[in-house]
């Protein structure tokens, strides 16, 4: 595999010194309101790369790499979703944007809910993309008997991934992960997995999935009680593809005021990478009603 990083013409690569950890993430765009993507799993900021130059012809973006992620620095043992909320404040902090719209998808929702419930100045907007949130039904993913999935115990078992999925990383996303999980065929191509699996093969290169999917597990209690004390009062966009109507349902269920829902008809769960005009759309059309009012 390339040991040299993806990228496209639309943007500047950064790494900042962030709550004692390298953030790596890149900007596009120079006008409009800013903008921060948050990927999921098994991401790194790539997964927005089709969705950028859309949304930075009205927004100034960030893509970030998460700790323990791309090419952020690697996470430690006891890496967790607030540790991961805390590292996009104090992104937010050192770019002097806030507060931004947030876009979140996959295993990044619980990071983005502490966020918000923690720094609410930082964030203008939220926007759900194929996410659910412990406490609210997503741990039922861990559950094969009812149709979840074997990865979430794999890796959040002791030594499990550096046993199974080191050294095994193109095939692991590329054979199975992505194949597994996408609707629109040829939406994620052998560039996309090399670039993804770059970057989980490096030494530690699991553990930011470990620590996020390990907080999913534990975090429930908590969460609930964040949403029952401090439920989301800025506007949220929930966008449904593969997982039908479950963001919406979530996000309705931790929201003081009305969700607004769209669902991506023929999509998978990957959205950004399967239908990013129709993706960068609702983006558009939800931040644009919101800088309006």
């Amino acid at each position: 595999m390339s040991t040299t990083h993806a990228t496209i013409p639309t943007v500047t690569h950064h790494t900042a010194p962030i709550n004692g950890a390298q953030i790596h993430y890149v900007t596009a765009g120079d006008s409009g309101s800013p903008l921060l993507l948050v990927h999921g799993f098994p991401e790194t900021w790539w997964a927005f790369h089709e969705v950028i130059p859309l949304l930075a012809h009205d927004h100034r973006v960030v893509a970030v790499d998460l700790r323990g992620f791309g090419d952020s620095s690697t996470a430690d043992d006891g890496h967790d979703s607030t540790t991961a909320a805390e590292d996009l404040h104090g992104l937010i902090e050192h770019l002097g944007w806030g507060p931004v719209h947030v876009t979140a998808q996959d295993i990044s929702g619980g990071t983005v809910f502490r966020l918000v419930a923690a720094h609410p100045q930082d964030v203008l907007s939220l926007t759900a993309i194929e996410t659910g949130l412990a406490g609210f039904g997503l741990e039922g993913l861990a559950d094969v008997t009812r149709g979840g999935s074997w990865h979430i115990g794999a890796l959040t078992a002791d030594g499990i991934p550096e046993l199974l999925f080191a050294g095994r990383e193109r095939e692991l996303l590329g054979m199975w992960a992505f194949p597994s999980m996408t609707a629109v065929a040829g939406s994620v191509t052998d560039a996309d997995v090399d670039e993804f699996a770059r970057t989980y093969a490096r030494p530690g290169g699991w553990r930011g999935a470990v620590g996020l999917y390990r907080s999913m597990l534990a975090e429930g209690d908590d969460l609930r009680a964040l949403a029952g004390s401090r439920p989301l009062t800025v506007p949220v966009l929930a966008v449904g593809a593969g997982g039908g109507p479950f963001t919406s349902t979530t996000l309705g269920q931790v929201t003081a005021g009305d969700v607004t829902a769209v669902q991506l008809e023929g999509v998978g769960h990957y959205a950004a990478l399967e239908a990013p005009e129709a993706l960068a759309a609702a983006i558009l059309d939800f931040t644009g009603s919101v800088d309006a009012a």
